[in-house]
Order: structure tokens, then sequence, then C-alpha cells
């Protein structure tokens, strides 16, 4: 109906009203709340479930998310704060990259008489030797920047990641020339390329290896850009990659010898308290095969001890003590012997330590202990040679065999039974054996023939056999026969110094620990006859 003066008639006749019609929203409006702002809210939902996601799959520099970008560490100038006099007991390759810091302080010297120096230096030896410290070392000396990136931080999730990470940092490095990048566990990205690792042609860390070497034939050397590398596998890196132009330096850095672990020792003790009886070249004969960050861990465990046993310095015992709980752990203090388990054990530690001392080019006794350990060792004998050997003869592998044997050797001879507590010995009596026979060459039968092959030399090595099934037949049955030898040899010096046996074992059980000044006084004092030890 359509009366414009019916609203005016009715409030003149007295009409209350109720309720005032809304009016009809715009069009614009309408479109504006239907249609912009949940588009609005949806962009806004989007990022911040993509800020979300990023951080989740390691967003950030470097992240699976960063498309490309390095996230390799820069230390600016010397701000690693290490130095060559920092390093100690690699002598040897701190010689060969004095070169590489003073190429990069005076490059003139070299470019004067023609001479480049080397793209790349590989650091190669085993875990904890100082292989990265080395190179924080060199750009300490250096003082040029320093880029440390891991070989598995290129290896991403979507393919053609690691490839675009090599080349922004090849490209950060060439802006902050001179500088140093130091790639550590290379072999992450350049293992051989021989099907075993790929998938194909388009496989990520293929593409990732064919960027680096790319990347280290196109930049020019004379800017003072030097890559160093570090890995404990060298015989798994790819030909390419150690060929000259690239990776052409090898710098072995191996375990220290005795004066480089006294050395270390020396440049830890620095940090903590020490009394000034402390003998560090003790320390370092009884931390044979010790690696530097071993040798460090040994300093580290000797001021905790020192701490819980209430001293505000560490003693020669401290550090004695740190080294046996590197080699076999902490003192077990809730694992209790019985009386017949601790006879038994201390016979097998004196038959360790008899028939060592009774053989000639044996290393001396150190230490003999039954306190178990948390290692799972019952006790054990310590040797400690006066010097290094770098050579070993044929028979000296056979007094070790027999030094190894000698617990079972008591167990029999005493007790006429054995037990579960030879295992150990009798798997490094046969790593032995079979070593000598298969790769040593020290067999009548197989003379100079290699029948065993190690790889991964620095990660414990991984042996395998070289021969027909027939000729393992027969490798095995020699290695049987000579651990036998050795076996009835300790047997024998164990029969021939019974009483000994007996006195060293009675003295052990009732001190539990023993010196080897004290087991060698025993051992050299006029003969007695002594009952045998029993359980009490």
């Amino acid at each position: 109906m359509d009366d414009s003066d019916l609203v005016n008639r009715l409030l003149d006749a007295g009409v209350t009203m109720d309720e005032v019609l809304p009016e009809s929203p715009s069009i614009l409006m309408t479109l504006l709340l239907s249609y912009v702002v949940p588009i609005v809210i949806f962009i806004f939902i989007g990022r911040w479930l993509s800020k979300k996601m990023m951080s989740s799959m390691g967003g950030g520099p470097g992240g699976a998310m960063s498309f490309g970008k390095s996230n390799a560490k820069v230390y600016v100038k010397s701000s690693t704060g290490i130095k060559f006099s920092d390093v100690a007991g690699e002598d040897e390759a701190k010689d060969l990259l004095t070169e590489i810091v003073d190429y990069l302080h005076n490059p003139q010297k070299y470019t004067e008489i023609g001479a480049s120096m080397p793209k790349g230096a590989l650091l190669v030896g085993p875990p904890g030797t100082g292989k990265t410290l080395l190179a924080k070392a060199v750009a300490g000396e250096a003082e040029v920047p320093f880029f440390s990136i891991s070989g598995s931080e290129f290896v991403e999730m979507f393919v053609g990641m690691g490839a675009a990470k090599v080349r922004d940092l090849f490209k950060q490095a060439n802006e902050k020339a001179p500088c140093i990048v130091f790639i550590d566990e290379i072999d992450t990205i350049g293992k051989k390329r021989d099907g075993a690792g790929f998938t194909g042609g388009n496989d990520e860390r293929e593409q990732t290896l064919n960027q680096l070497l790319t990347e280290m034939d196109g930049f020019d050397g004379s800017k003072g850009v030097v890559i160093l590398a570090a890995t404990n596998r060298p015989d798994s890196l790819d030909p390419a990659l150690l060929r000259p132009g690239r990776f052409d330096r090898r710098i072995p850095v191996e375990l220290p010898d005795l004066q480089g672990r006294e050395d270390i020792l020396k440049v830890h003790a620095k940090k903590i308290k020490i009394a000034d009886t402390v003998r560090f070249d003790d320390i370092a004969k009884a931390a044979a095969g010790a690696s530097g960050a071993e040798l460090a861990n040994i300093v580290n465990e000797a001021a905790l001890r020192a701490v819980r046993d209430g001293r505000k310095f560490a003693t020669q015992a401290d550090f004695e003590e740190s080294i046996e709980v590197v080699i076999a752990g902490y003192q077990k203090k809730n694992r209790v012997l019985s009386n017949k388990e601790k006879l038994i054990v201390s016979y097998h530690e004196i038959g360790h330590a008899l028939v060592a001392a009774k053989q000639t080019e044996s290393a001396p006794v150190h230490k003999i202990t039954i306190i178990p350990r948390t290692s799972g060792a019952l006790g054990y004998t310590m040797q400690v040679d006066d010097n290094e050997h770098y050579l070993m003869s044929k028979e000296e592998l056979e007094n070790k065999i027999a030094t190894f044997t000698g617990g079972r050797a008591a167990e029999e001879l005493i007790f006429h039974s054995v037990t579960t507590g030879a295992s150990n010995d009798i798997e490094q009596a046969t790593k032995i054996a079979r070593a000598m026979i298969s790769r040593y060459g020290m067999s009548d039968d197989f003379d100079m023939v290699a029948m065993e092959s190690v790889s991964n030399q620095y990660l414990g090595g991984d042996s395998s056999l070289a021969c027909s099934f027939e000729t393992q037949t027969l490798l095995d049955k020699k290695v049987v026969e000579l651990v036998k030898r050795q076996h009835e040899k300790a047997l024998q010096i164990l029969q021939d110094n019974i009483s000994k046996l007996h006195e060293l074992a009675k003295y052990l059980y009732e001190h539990e620990t023993i010196t080897g000044d004290e087991f060698m006084k025993i051992l050299e004092a006029p003969e007695e006859t002594p009952a045998a030890a029993t359980e009490e």
C-alpha cells in the first residue's frame, strides 16, 4: 500500500509504535563484510601458519624453509679466541697450517715467485684429535673471518637446496675475502659416487657435491679464500674432491704421542687449580692412546673429583682416578661381590699381572683392582709402557695374547672351572691373533699374503676377508692354534709361580687395589709357601 501520510495519521490517532523498521544496508557495505573481510582473515591465518611451519621445520637462517641460505656460523676477525698456542700435541699439523696463515698475511711473498697456495686443505684423523680446533686456530692466527658449517647442514628435504646453500656460502666467502671456510664432517656430502650411496642424477647429495666441486674450481684462490675441511673417513671421499686444485693438501691429525699427551694435559690444566706435586709425565704414560678430547675430559674429571672430596685443587690421585674413569667407568659402589666371586676375580686379575710380569718385553704392571666399574668390569689390570711403541714384534704380540689368557688360566688352575669373566679377554686375544695371521704376515702357512683388508681405520676399522672359503677355514684353524699355544704358555707360567699366585691373590683379596710397586715388591720377595687364599 502506497500511503505517504499513513504514519502521521497514526500518530494523530494516538497509536503507539514499538519498533522502527530498519533501513536497507548499502550494497557496498554488504560486499565488504561478505567477501573482503573473510579474505583478509584467511590471509592473516595463512601467514601465521606459514611462520609456525617455518619455525617447526628449522625456519630462520639456514633452516629447511630458508630456501638456499647458508647457515654457516661466521666468526669475524679473531673472535674465535683460539690461537696455535691453545692447540698442543699436533706440531706437524700446525707446521703445515702455519704456511696458510703466512699466505693470508703476506700473499705477495708467494705471488712474486709465481707460487699459489692450495685452495683446500683436508684435516684427517680419529674423532677428538682437534681437527675443528686447528681450523679455528688458523682463523685466530690469521685474524680473518671464519665460516664454519657442518656437512650435514647442506642436506635438505628439497632437492636442489643443498646446492643453493653451497652457492650462498661461497658468495659470502668471496664478499668477505680474505677468509677461511671450514666444512666439518665433509664425508656427509663428499662420498664416492659409485652408486652405493646415491639414487641417481637427481639425488640431493650428488647435486650438492657437484656444486661444491664447481665452486672450488670457480673461485679465485688469489683473493685469500682458503677452504679447510675435516673428516674421519677419508677413504670414503670422492676422488674428484681430492685431486689437485681442490683439496690438494692432506694434513693428518693423529692421536698424540707421549710428549703430545703431556703438552695437552698441561694446556687444559691451566684452567683448573692443581697441586704442585702433579706429575704430568706419569699421567701421560697412563693415558696411552687417548685423544685430545679424552685428555681434556680427564683433566675435567680430576677437577670434579677434587670438588666432590671438598678440596680446593686437584691432586695426582685425582688425575689417576680420572684416567680409570675414562677407561673403565666410575666405581660401582652399589655392586657388592660375594666372597667367592671376589676370590675368583682376585685370582683372575693376578693371573693377568703375573703372566705379564714373567714375560720379557711386556709393559710393566701399573695397578690391579677388583673394585667393580660402571663399564661392567669386575676388576682390571693396568699396564703402562715407559716409552712409546710404534712397531710391535711377533714376540710382543704373542706376549699380549698370553697376558689376556692369564686370567682364565688362573681360574682353571685354582678352581678347576671357568667363568664368564674372561669374555673381553677372549675377544681381545682373538683379535690380535687374527690380525697377526691375516694382516701382519706372521704365519708360516700364509707368509706375506694379505687375507684381510681394513677400512675406516679412524673409526675402529671395518675388516673384510679377501680369500676363499677353504682359506678362511684354514685361517680360523691357525688363529685357534695360536691362541691355544699362548694359553698353554700362560698356564705353565702360573704353575711355575703357584706360590706367588696364592700370595698375591690373597693380598689383592684383602686390599682390593694394589699398585704396580706393591705387586713387584711381593713378586720379587723371597719365596714363601703361603696357603691358598680362601673365602672369608
